[in-house]
Protein backbone atom coordinates (compact mmCIF):
# COMPACT_ATOMS: atom_id res chain seq x y z
CA UNK A 1 0.00 0.00 0.00
CA UNK A 2 1.31 2.93 -1.05
CA UNK A 3 2.13 5.96 1.15
CA UNK A 4 1.33 9.96 0.96
CA UNK A 5 4.77 11.32 0.51
CA UNK A 6 4.31 14.17 2.49
CA UNK A 7 3.61 14.67 6.09
CA UNK A 8 0.34 15.72 7.12
CA UNK A 9 -0.52 19.04 8.81
CA UNK A 10 0.44 19.48 12.53
CA UNK A 11 -2.17 20.84 15.33
CA UNK A 12 0.29 19.91 18.28
CA UNK A 13 -3.06 20.44 20.72
CA UNK A 14 -5.78 19.62 19.34
CA UNK A 15 -8.73 20.91 17.08
CA UNK A 16 -10.04 22.93 19.94
CA UNK A 17 -11.06 25.57 16.97
CA UNK A 18 -13.27 22.98 15.60
CA UNK A 19 -15.24 22.52 18.78
CA UNK A 20 -18.40 24.03 18.55
CA UNK A 21 -21.68 23.53 18.11
CA UNK A 22 -21.22 22.96 14.34
CA UNK A 23 -19.12 20.06 15.03
CA UNK A 24 -21.22 17.39 17.61
CA UNK A 25 -20.13 14.69 15.66
CA UNK A 26 -16.22 15.45 16.26
CA UNK A 27 -17.53 16.58 20.23
CA UNK A 28 -18.78 12.71 20.60
CA UNK A 29 -15.51 11.28 19.49
CA UNK A 30 -13.54 13.32 21.85
CA UNK A 31 -16.26 12.49 24.85
CA UNK A 32 -15.17 8.49 23.92
CA UNK A 33 -11.87 9.41 24.03
CA UNK A 34 -11.75 11.77 27.41
CA UNK A 35 -12.96 8.60 29.53
CA UNK A 36 -9.47 7.02 28.76
CA UNK A 37 -7.62 9.71 28.33
CA UNK A 38 -9.09 12.50 30.63
CA UNK A 39 -7.93 16.15 29.63
CA UNK A 40 -4.51 14.65 28.55
CA UNK A 41 -3.54 16.23 24.93
CA UNK A 42 -3.23 14.86 22.25
CA UNK A 43 -0.79 14.94 19.28
CA UNK A 44 -2.86 16.00 16.73
CA UNK A 45 -2.59 16.41 12.57
CA UNK A 46 -5.41 18.30 10.46
CA UNK A 47 -6.23 18.22 7.23
CA UNK A 48 -5.98 21.26 5.36
CA UNK A 49 -7.91 21.36 2.34
CA UNK A 50 -10.61 19.16 3.36
CA UNK A 51 -12.01 16.30 0.72
CA UNK A 52 -15.29 17.88 0.39
CA UNK A 53 -13.41 20.94 -1.16
CA UNK A 54 -11.57 18.87 -3.33
CA UNK A 55 -8.59 17.82 -0.64
CA UNK A 56 -6.72 14.57 -1.57
CA UNK A 57 -7.03 13.19 2.04
CA UNK A 58 -10.78 11.96 3.39
CA UNK A 59 -9.82 12.43 7.00
CA UNK A 60 -10.05 15.70 8.36
CA UNK A 61 -7.77 14.74 11.26
CA UNK A 62 -5.88 12.08 13.24
CA UNK A 63 -4.74 11.91 16.89
CA UNK A 64 -2.91 10.28 18.86
CA UNK A 65 -2.00 8.87 22.22
CA UNK A 66 1.03 7.94 23.57
CA UNK A 67 0.73 4.72 25.96
CA UNK A 68 2.75 2.89 28.22
CA UNK A 69 0.12 -0.02 29.16
CA UNK A 70 -0.18 -2.92 28.26
CA UNK A 71 2.98 -2.34 25.79
CA UNK A 72 4.16 0.70 25.22
CA UNK A 73 2.41 2.14 21.88
CA UNK A 74 0.92 5.25 19.88
CA UNK A 75 -2.98 5.13 20.03
CA UNK A 76 -3.93 6.66 16.38
CA UNK A 77 -7.48 8.10 15.86
CA UNK A 78 -9.42 9.50 12.92
CA UNK A 79 -12.18 11.89 12.58
CA UNK A 80 -13.92 12.00 9.27
CA UNK A 81 -15.01 8.34 8.48
CA UNK A 82 -18.17 10.06 10.29
CA UNK A 83 -20.26 12.69 10.10
CA UNK A 84 -18.28 15.18 11.92
CA UNK A 85 -20.84 18.41 11.53
CA UNK A 86 -24.09 18.65 10.60
CA UNK A 87 -26.59 15.03 9.36
CA UNK A 88 -26.58 14.57 5.98
CA UNK A 89 -30.13 15.05 4.85
CA UNK A 90 -29.38 11.63 2.71
CA UNK A 91 -27.54 10.02 5.04
CA UNK A 92 -28.59 6.95 6.94
CA UNK A 93 -30.74 8.27 10.54
CA UNK A 94 -28.93 5.18 12.53
CA UNK A 95 -25.94 5.27 11.55
CA UNK A 96 -23.05 8.37 11.26
CA UNK A 97 -21.51 8.92 8.16
CA UNK A 98 -19.63 5.33 7.53
CA UNK A 99 -20.47 3.94 10.51
CA UNK A 100 -17.02 4.15 12.15
CA UNK A 101 -13.99 5.62 12.56
CA UNK A 102 -10.46 4.04 12.07
CA UNK A 103 -7.92 3.60 15.08
CA UNK A 104 -4.71 2.11 15.01
CA UNK A 105 -2.46 0.97 17.84
CA UNK A 106 1.34 0.83 16.68
CA UNK A 107 4.23 -0.54 19.12
CA UNK A 108 6.81 2.49 20.15
CA UNK A 109 9.63 2.95 21.72
CA UNK A 110 9.05 4.38 25.02
CA UNK A 111 11.86 6.96 24.31
CA UNK A 112 9.93 8.02 21.32
CA UNK A 113 8.06 11.48 21.50
CA UNK A 114 6.44 11.69 17.66
CA UNK A 115 4.14 9.33 16.78
CA UNK A 116 5.69 7.80 13.12
CA UNK A 117 3.69 9.73 10.20
CA UNK A 118 3.14 6.71 7.85
CA UNK A 119 0.77 4.84 10.34
CA UNK A 120 -1.31 8.61 9.48
CA UNK A 121 -1.15 8.23 6.19
CA UNK A 122 -2.15 4.44 6.54
CA UNK A 123 -5.26 5.44 8.02
CA UNK A 124 -5.59 8.32 4.94
CA UNK A 125 -4.98 5.51 2.25
CA UNK A 126 -7.72 3.23 3.75
CA UNK A 127 -10.29 6.68 3.57
CA UNK A 128 -9.43 7.49 0.27
CA UNK A 129 -9.91 3.68 -0.82
CA UNK A 130 -13.56 3.76 0.85
CA UNK A 131 -14.34 6.93 -0.35
CA UNK A 132 -13.33 6.56 -4.08
CA UNK A 133 -14.38 2.48 -4.29
CA UNK A 134 -18.04 3.14 -1.88
CA UNK A 135 -17.03 -0.41 -0.06
CA UNK A 136 -17.32 -0.11 3.17
CA UNK A 137 -15.15 -2.18 6.95
CA UNK A 138 -16.54 -3.99 9.25
CA UNK A 139 -15.26 -5.98 11.83
CA UNK A 140 -13.49 -9.42 10.39
CA UNK A 141 -12.97 -7.69 7.09
CA UNK A 142 -9.42 -7.82 5.83
CA UNK A 143 -7.45 -6.27 3.13
CA UNK A 144 -4.11 -7.24 1.57
CA UNK A 145 -1.56 -4.22 1.57
CA UNK A 146 0.74 -5.53 -1.40
CA UNK A 147 3.44 -5.04 0.26
CA UNK A 148 4.43 -4.11 4.21
CA UNK A 149 2.38 -1.69 5.60
CA UNK A 150 4.82 0.72 6.69
CA UNK A 151 6.42 1.94 3.33
CA UNK A 152 9.79 2.94 4.71
CA UNK A 153 10.37 -0.85 5.86
CA UNK A 154 10.66 -2.96 3.25
CA UNK A 155 12.10 -5.77 5.88
CA UNK A 156 8.80 -5.88 7.85
CA UNK A 157 6.92 -9.44 7.05
CA UNK A 158 3.70 -6.73 8.34
CA UNK A 159 1.91 -6.56 4.82
CA UNK A 160 -1.66 -6.93 5.23
CA UNK A 161 -4.61 -5.78 7.44
CA UNK A 162 -7.28 -7.04 9.63
CA UNK A 163 -10.20 -4.68 11.18
CA UNK A 164 -11.46 -5.35 14.72
CA UNK A 165 -13.70 -3.79 16.63
CA UNK A 166 -11.68 -1.32 19.31
CA UNK A 167 -11.30 -3.31 22.07
CA UNK A 168 -11.08 -0.20 24.35
CA UNK A 169 -13.12 2.26 22.37
CA UNK A 170 -15.95 0.23 21.11
CA UNK A 171 -18.81 1.87 20.18
CA UNK A 172 -20.85 5.11 20.75
CA UNK A 173 -23.81 7.24 19.85
CA UNK A 174 -23.69 10.25 18.48
CA UNK A 175 -26.17 13.19 17.84
CA UNK A 176 -25.54 12.24 14.02
CA UNK A 177 -26.26 8.38 14.72
CA UNK A 178 -23.85 5.53 15.91
CA UNK A 179 -20.31 4.93 14.63
CA UNK A 180 -17.87 2.57 15.78
CA UNK A 181 -13.86 2.84 16.50
CA UNK A 182 -13.03 0.31 13.68
CA UNK A 183 -9.38 -0.77 14.83
CA UNK A 184 -6.62 -1.70 11.50
CA UNK A 185 -4.61 -4.65 13.18
CA UNK A 186 -1.73 -5.09 11.24
CA UNK A 187 -0.68 -8.84 10.15
CA UNK A 188 2.08 -10.87 8.65
CA UNK A 189 1.95 -12.38 5.02
CA UNK A 190 1.62 -16.35 6.66
CA UNK A 191 -1.05 -14.79 9.26
CA UNK A 192 -3.13 -12.81 6.40
CA UNK A 193 -3.13 -16.04 3.99
CA UNK A 194 -4.49 -18.29 7.07
CA UNK A 195 -7.29 -15.76 8.30
CA UNK A 196 -8.31 -15.54 4.55
CA UNK A 197 -8.85 -19.55 4.85
CA UNK A 198 -10.17 -19.60 8.00
CA UNK A 199 -11.98 -16.74 9.72
CA UNK A 200 -10.04 -12.88 10.93
CA UNK A 201 -12.37 -12.93 14.30
CA UNK A 202 -11.11 -16.35 15.31
CA UNK A 203 -7.77 -15.73 13.99
CA UNK A 204 -7.56 -12.63 16.49
CA UNK A 205 -8.59 -14.40 18.94
CA UNK A 206 -5.77 -16.61 19.15
CA UNK A 207 -3.10 -13.89 18.74
CA UNK A 208 -4.89 -11.80 21.05
CA UNK A 209 -2.87 -13.42 24.10
CA UNK A 210 0.39 -12.60 22.16
CA UNK A 211 -0.64 -9.52 20.53
CA UNK A 212 -2.57 -7.49 23.64
CA UNK A 213 -5.13 -4.98 22.81
CA UNK A 214 -4.44 -5.38 18.83
CA UNK A 215 -0.89 -3.46 18.80
CA UNK A 216 0.83 -3.75 15.49
CA UNK A 217 4.28 -4.06 16.00
CA UNK A 218 6.04 -3.96 12.49
CA UNK A 219 9.43 -5.79 13.79
CA UNK A 220 7.47 -8.80 14.74
CA UNK A 221 7.59 -11.78 13.16
CA UNK A 222 4.91 -14.64 12.03
CA UNK A 223 2.81 -15.89 14.93
CA UNK A 224 2.57 -18.78 13.23
CA UNK A 225 6.08 -19.82 13.75
CA UNK A 226 4.55 -20.72 17.54
CA UNK A 227 3.77 -24.47 17.12
CA UNK A 228 0.76 -24.03 19.13
CA UNK A 229 -0.52 -21.03 17.32
CA UNK A 230 -0.23 -22.98 13.99
CA UNK A 231 -1.86 -25.92 14.90
CA UNK A 232 -4.68 -24.21 16.47
CA UNK A 233 -5.28 -22.36 13.18
CA UNK A 234 -4.61 -25.50 11.08
CA UNK A 235 -7.63 -27.22 13.06
CA UNK A 236 -10.13 -24.20 12.84
CA UNK A 237 -9.45 -23.79 9.07
CA UNK A 238 -9.99 -27.69 8.52
CA UNK A 239 -13.11 -27.75 11.06
CA UNK A 240 -14.93 -24.26 9.69
CA UNK A 241 -13.44 -23.42 6.00
CA UNK A 242 -13.57 -19.88 5.06
CA UNK A 243 -15.94 -17.24 6.66
CA UNK A 244 -15.10 -14.86 3.54
CA UNK A 245 -17.70 -15.14 1.02
CA UNK A 246 -17.15 -11.84 -0.71
CA UNK A 247 -13.73 -10.87 -2.33
CA UNK A 248 -13.43 -6.99 -3.68
CA UNK A 249 -10.96 -7.34 -6.85
CA UNK A 250 -9.64 -4.79 -9.56
CA UNK A 251 -10.08 -7.13 -12.64
CA UNK A 252 -12.75 -9.66 -12.83
CA UNK A 253 -15.50 -10.40 -15.63
CA UNK A 254 -16.50 -12.51 -18.36
CA UNK A 255 -16.92 -12.69 -21.93
CA UNK A 256 -19.00 -15.11 -24.27
CA UNK A 257 -17.45 -15.45 -27.36
CA UNK A 258 -18.67 -16.99 -30.64
CA UNK A 259 -17.47 -21.07 -30.39
CA UNK A 260 -20.07 -20.63 -27.32
CA UNK A 261 -17.01 -20.71 -24.55
CA UNK A 262 -17.25 -18.60 -21.59
CA UNK A 263 -14.22 -17.00 -20.35
CA UNK A 264 -13.52 -15.50 -17.24
CA UNK A 265 -11.19 -12.89 -16.63
CA UNK A 266 -9.52 -12.67 -13.61
CA UNK A 267 -6.36 -10.15 -12.49
CA UNK A 268 -3.05 -11.72 -12.09
CA UNK A 269 -2.71 -9.90 -8.57
CA UNK A 270 -5.35 -11.40 -7.06
CA UNK A 271 -5.45 -15.09 -8.84
CA UNK A 272 -3.89 -16.73 -5.57
CA UNK A 273 -6.24 -14.75 -3.25
CA UNK A 274 -9.49 -16.32 -5.54
CA UNK A 275 -7.69 -19.50 -5.71
CA UNK A 276 -7.21 -19.88 -1.92
CA UNK A 277 -10.62 -18.77 -0.72
CA UNK A 278 -12.01 -21.33 -3.55
CA UNK A 279 -10.68 -23.61 -1.25
CA UNK A 280 -12.06 -22.64 1.81
CA UNK A 281 -15.75 -21.95 0.52
CA UNK A 282 -17.00 -24.35 -2.20
CA UNK A 283 -15.87 -27.58 -0.26
CA UNK A 284 -18.01 -26.56 3.02
CA UNK A 285 -21.22 -25.98 0.84
CA UNK A 286 -20.37 -22.31 0.89
CA UNK A 287 -20.33 -19.67 -2.34
CA UNK A 288 -17.72 -17.04 -3.03
CA UNK A 289 -18.92 -13.61 -5.16
CA UNK A 290 -15.74 -12.25 -6.11
CA UNK A 291 -16.70 -8.56 -7.26
CA UNK A 292 -14.98 -5.79 -9.63
CA UNK A 293 -16.67 -2.48 -10.46
CA UNK A 294 -18.68 -3.33 -12.94
CA UNK A 295 -18.88 -7.26 -12.74
CA UNK A 296 -19.84 -9.76 -10.15
CA UNK A 297 -18.57 -13.94 -10.41
CA UNK A 298 -20.32 -15.92 -8.22
CA UNK A 299 -19.16 -19.38 -7.75
CA UNK A 300 -21.32 -21.86 -5.91
CA UNK A 301 -21.54 -25.44 -5.13
CA UNK A 302 -23.62 -27.78 -7.21
CA UNK A 303 -24.51 -31.11 -8.61
CA UNK A 304 -23.61 -30.10 -12.27
CA UNK A 305 -21.91 -27.05 -13.82
CA UNK A 306 -24.02 -24.22 -14.53
CA UNK A 307 -23.70 -20.97 -15.82
CA UNK A 308 -26.61 -18.40 -15.28
CA UNK A 309 -26.16 -14.50 -16.09
CA UNK A 310 -28.32 -12.38 -14.42
CA UNK A 311 -27.97 -7.97 -13.75
CA UNK A 312 -24.20 -8.25 -14.05
CA UNK A 313 -23.80 -10.97 -11.76
CA UNK A 314 -22.05 -14.62 -13.73
CA UNK A 315 -23.11 -17.35 -11.44
CA UNK A 316 -21.37 -20.23 -11.90
CA UNK A 317 -22.15 -24.27 -10.76
CA UNK A 318 -19.01 -26.01 -9.75
CA UNK A 319 -19.50 -29.85 -9.05
CA UNK A 320 -17.60 -31.11 -6.10
CA UNK A 321 -15.29 -33.26 -8.48
CA UNK A 322 -14.30 -29.93 -11.27
CA UNK A 323 -13.04 -27.72 -8.48
CA UNK A 324 -9.25 -29.00 -8.48
CA UNK A 325 -9.27 -28.36 -12.53
CA UNK A 326 -10.64 -25.23 -11.78
CA UNK A 327 -8.29 -23.81 -9.03
CA UNK A 328 -5.59 -25.40 -11.95
CA UNK A 329 -6.90 -22.75 -14.35
CA UNK A 330 -6.45 -19.83 -12.13
CA UNK A 331 -2.56 -19.43 -12.21
CA UNK A 332 -0.64 -16.30 -11.63
CA UNK A 333 0.99 -15.82 -14.66
CA UNK A 334 -0.86 -14.35 -17.58
CA UNK A 335 -2.32 -16.20 -20.33
CA UNK A 336 -5.75 -18.30 -21.08
CA UNK A 337 -6.15 -22.23 -19.64
CA UNK A 338 -9.42 -24.21 -20.82
CA UNK A 339 -11.19 -26.21 -17.56
CA UNK A 340 -11.86 -29.33 -19.28
CA UNK A 341 -13.58 -30.39 -15.91
CA UNK A 342 -16.44 -27.66 -16.91
CA UNK A 343 -16.94 -27.90 -20.65
CA UNK A 344 -17.13 -24.53 -22.25
CA UNK A 345 -15.49 -22.30 -19.30
CA UNK A 346 -11.89 -21.04 -19.60
CA UNK A 347 -10.18 -18.91 -17.13
CA UNK A 348 -8.11 -15.59 -18.56
CA UNK A 349 -5.41 -14.16 -16.19
CA UNK A 350 -4.59 -10.84 -17.30
CA UNK A 351 -1.48 -8.67 -16.10
CA UNK A 352 -2.40 -6.63 -13.24
CA UNK A 353 -1.01 -2.92 -13.75
CA UNK A 354 -0.07 -1.25 -10.25
CA UNK A 355 -0.95 1.98 -9.32
CA UNK A 356 -0.81 4.26 -6.28
CA UNK A 357 -3.35 5.70 -3.99
CA UNK A 358 -3.76 8.36 -6.57
CA UNK A 359 -4.96 5.82 -9.34
CA UNK A 360 -1.93 6.77 -11.22
CA UNK A 361 -0.14 3.76 -12.83
CA UNK A 362 3.21 3.20 -10.90
CA UNK A 363 5.11 1.38 -14.26
CA UNK A 364 5.27 -2.05 -12.01
CA UNK A 365 3.17 -5.00 -13.80
CA UNK A 366 2.03 -8.48 -12.11
CA UNK A 367 1.82 -10.91 -14.43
Amino acid sequence: MDETPTEPPVEPFGPEDELDDEAPGWQAINGALERIYGDTKPYHWGTLLKWSLGGRDPLDGISVHARTEPVPHWHYISYGMSELYGKAEDGDPEESGWGFEFTFRLARDPAEETPPVWAANLLQNLGRYVFSSGNHFEAGHHMDANGPIAADRADSEIQAVVFATDPELGAISTPNGRLEFLQVVGLAREEYEAARQWNAGSMLEILEPRIPLFVTDIDRGSLLADPEVAAAVQAGVEREGSSSGMLYVTTAGWADEPDGTTVLRLGALQAPMIRQSLSGRLPYGRELYVVADDMTLCFEPADGFSLARENGVLKIGVPEGALDGLLGAIRSESGRTPVPSLPGLAVEIVPTRMRDQYGNETGEVIG
